[in-house]
């Protein structure tokens, strides 16, 4: 299902009639900021796991070789 061009400038139509002019631009800035914050959590949990991974790793490592001395 994709939106036409008669769909989209209804939906700017009900949204401009709804925030008016002024508004439109800081809800543009305030999704830029939302979308800029959300990225930032999502690459610091990734950080995260991955060094988590690494010393799950590192220690299930350390365990072989402390069990075959």
């Amino acid at each position: 299902m994709s939106l036409g061009l008669t769909e989209i400038a209804l939906i700017l139509i009900v949204v401009l009639v709804l925030f008016g002019g002024k508004r439109i631009p800081e809800l543009a800035k305030a999704l830029g900021k939302a979308q800029y914050e959300y990225k930032k959590a999502k690459e610091m949990l990734q950080n995260e796991a991955d060094a988590l991974k690494d010393s799950i790793e590192k220690a299930a490592e350390e365990d072989k070789k402390s069990g075959k001395e």
